[in-house]
């Protein structure tokens, strides 16, 4: 059965004249799907549109309603309108769209927000039918020219050709004609089978643009008369500023001004060295605050005492209290993770009599409006917002503070100013990963088998600040997110969730809650598949009867690996299978580990069934990106706290993977026909336990806690 396009009226399309030379415009907008717990409470009517616009010179421009951070979205969307529009990717164009919920809402979200890996299956039908729409039109359009017959046309190569004649119209003399059409009622789209450009590898569409340089970053934002800034925040979490001696950075050639703020202050100067100049001359004065005698190890015991609190009950399916035979537990800990994006935290702000202009690069182009607006003291409407690619965000650029901090420094400054945070800034300011406490227990048969299965995740819920209407009856879904439905079957199951606040920021990072819930499931289970002296792979193959996308990825993730093959002494094998975003993927990781306890990746081999591959290339590129940040983080990735500050300052103690240092990574991808999944952050998700599995059948040492400390494996 064909997937058929909604009724639309013309308030669900926008069909309008282009530029100069007349054109086809088309919008598609589509009703609101059921939407993920962890972004909505309730299902209501949204209209977001995506934009087809057609030239004259029969180029195809699509507004783009998510934005570009390195993971594709600028290639693979475009392909679902070329697909089903019948033009070579090479004839697309993109552009960013502007904040308009009404218009470019993500559909899953309800807001215009690029995340959650989310864009692919947010996009596959809105933007195919839209492609779909404009073709139908396209073709009677040329029927109408011809006087011929609508089905004897037929759209190909950015043209219709009428097949009896052999007559053939390029879709830039045909636009200015489809433009006075009645919109199409019913238009089928193609089943997969059909498909020409989905699912083939297609060179991105940004990867000219960002080897000639001219692909444009926040941080590249330039505006005539533009001042830069250079800003120091209180460095403890809550502090204020005392007071600022600002002689010796007036002092600075081309310092123009000190901007003092309740907790921050920024030196605007001609340049960005006279800035940095500026602020390292200033002689500033801080009152530490509330937080100033907090430390690490003080939140991990805050931590591990509400873990002994009253929980919320997330699910529960029969009664694992009650279940008989033998009862396995274990406890593991998670830090607090940084962002570290290689692009830093920036924005820039032009704030005039009646209105604010800004350049950043964010993921939710109309909350980072509203949130300037708000700060600012202006009606949204006055506030304009020129978005740009990301350089890197994980998560960082969900949120606002940059472009919050920016508008308050520019209500001082005459004309525009960019503000650019350091990498120390950045990286002591950040918003991060929470910490997490996680409690299970398992009671398994006479055959090792679980009979019952209790999960007690204790730790922060960003939703509970960010979107508060998504925490209810004490929880939030994405923080329980690949726990509250792991992917076997146990005939008892508990999991719960007990809410802790650290007084440290917090909010998403790549992989959001399954990053932190798999990393616990996916150990366990190895756990107790050696507690029963099993095979892993078998072991969990048994539980996965009812899941077979889940099943075969992890079957052939092990046999491409070679599964069961002998390794070398110090060196081992580890497994996990998740299915979350939608996708379902099995990691297996080899490790090597020295005598002074050092981890070594080798090879990771993912198998992927994501649905519909829209485009091969980007789904075995973010693999190994995921895969590769996931492997930084689970060696070396924390931000330690000591006198309420983050200890991390930059890349010599944030440290990241080197290209040396990767492993040998293979993906392969099951062919499927269902509706496409995520994949931007299931790697990382998956990594954190296939990895942990991995150095325990190295050395027969079980890590229970983040990031992997090598005095732990010495000498295994």
């Amino acid at each position: 059965m064909r997937n058929e396009l909604p009724n639309l009226s013309r308030r669900g399309f926008l069909l309008t004249s282009a530029a100069a030379g007349g054109g086809l415009l088309l919008g598609v907008s589509v009703a609101v799907a059921s939407r993920p717990a962890e972004a909505a409470t309730a299902a209501r009517p949204f209209e977001p549109n995506a934009f087809v616009l057609i030239g004259a010179d029969g180029l195809v421009t699509v507004t783009m309603p998510y934005i570009e951070m390195g993971q594709g979205t600028y290639t693979s969307v475009p392909m679902l309108v070329a697909e089903e529009l019948e033009v070579d990717l090479k004839q697309v164009r993109i552009r960013h769209a502007g904040p308009d919920d009404k218009l470019y809402a993500n559909p899953i979200f309800g807001v215009q927000m690029t995340g959650g890996s989310t864009t692919m299956r947010a996009a596959y039908l809105p933007m195919r039918q839209a492609g779909a729409a404009a073709r139908t039109l396209l073709v009677q359009a040329a029927a109408q020219q011809w006087k011929a017959k609508p089905a004897d046309c037929v759209a190909q190569n950015g043209q219709v050709l009428h097949r009896p004649s052999g007559k053939r119209l390029g879709y830039g003399a045909l636009a200015a004609t489809a433009a006075t059409l009645p919109v199409p009622k019913d238009v089928p789209l193609k089943q997969p089978a059909e498909f020409k450009l989905l699912g083939k590898a297609s060179k991105r569409l940004d990867t000219p643009l960002k080897v000639n340089g001219s692909a444009k970053y926040g941080i590249d934002a330039m505006v005539p008369g533009m001042k830069f800034a250079a800003l120091a925040q209180s460095p403890t979490f809550g502090g204020k500023l005392r007071g600022v001696d600002e002689s010796r950075a007036l002092a600075v050639k081309g310092v123009r001004q000190v901007v003092k703020l309740d907790d921050c202050v920024a030196v605007i100067a001609d340049h960005t060295g006279a800035a940095r100049k500026g602020l390292a001359a200033l002689e500033i004065d801080w009152d530490a605050g509330p937080n100033a005698n907090v430390n690490s190890a003080a939140i991990s015991a805050a931590l591990a005492a509400a873990s002994e609190g009253p929980a919320a009950k997330v699910r529960q399916e029969g009664d694992p209290a009650k279940a008989g035979g033998k009862r396995i537990a274990a406890v593991y800990e998670q830090p607090f993770l940084i962002h570290a994006a290689m692009e830093p935290l920036n924005c820039t702000v032009h704030m005039k009599e009646d209105g604010c202009e800004i350049w950043t690069g964010t993921q939710v182009m109309t909350i980072a409006r509203a949130v300037a607006a708000q700060v600012a003291g202006l009606p949204p409407e006055k506030v304009t917002v020129h978005n740009h690619y990301l350089g890197g965000s994980f998560g960082r650029r969900l949120e606002v503070d940059m472009v919050a901090r920016s508008v308050q420094i520019a209500r001082h400054v005459k004309g525009p100013v960019k503000v650019t945070w350091s990498r120390e800034e950045d990286t002591q300011h950040d918003m991060y990963r929470g910490v997490f406490l996680d409690k299970v227990n398992a009671v398994v048969d006479a055959q090792g088998m679980p009979v019952a299965w209790t999960h007690r995740i204790t730790g922060p819920s960003t939703l509970k600040r960010y979107l508060p209407a998504a925490f209810n009856n004490g929880f939030d879904e994405e923080t329980v997110d690949g726990a509250m439905h792991p992917p076997y079957a146990f005939p008892n199951l508990l999991v719960e969730y007990v809410n802790y606040e650290p007084p440290v920021p917090t909010s998403f990072w790549r992989g959001v809650g399954p990053a932190h819930n798999l990393f616990v499931v996916e150990s366990f289970v190895d756990e107790l598949a050696h507690a029963a002296s099993k095979d892993p792979v078998a072991y969990r193959a048994a539980l996965l009867a009812h899941n077979p996308r889940a099943k075969a990825v992890l079957e052939l993730a092990a046999a491409k690996a070679g599964w069961g093959a002998r390794l070398p002494r110090g060196q081992g094998r580890g497994v996990s299978v998740q299915n979350v975003f939608g996708s379902f993927i099995a990691l297996v990781t080899d490790v090597a580990v020295d005598k002074e306890g050092e981890v070594t990746v080798k090879r990771v081999v993912a198998a992927v069934d994501t649905g519909v591959a829209i485009n091969p290339d980007t789904i075995r590129a973010q693999v190994e990106s995921a895969v590769n940040f996931g492997i930084s983080a689970a060696l070396w990735g924390q931000a330690t706290i000591e006198g309420g500050r983050v200890q991390q300052s930059n890349f010599h103690d944030v440290r990241v993977m080197r290209i040396h240092e990767a492993p040998k990574i293979e993906t392969h991808i099951v062919s499927s026909q269902e509706a496409p999944g995520g994949m931007g952050e299931t790697g990382t998700a998956g990594l954190f336990p296939s990895l942990a599995n991995a150095v325990f059948a190295a050395t027969g040492k079980r890590l229970r806690k983040l990031p992997i400390d090598p005095q732990q494996l010495r000498g295994a």
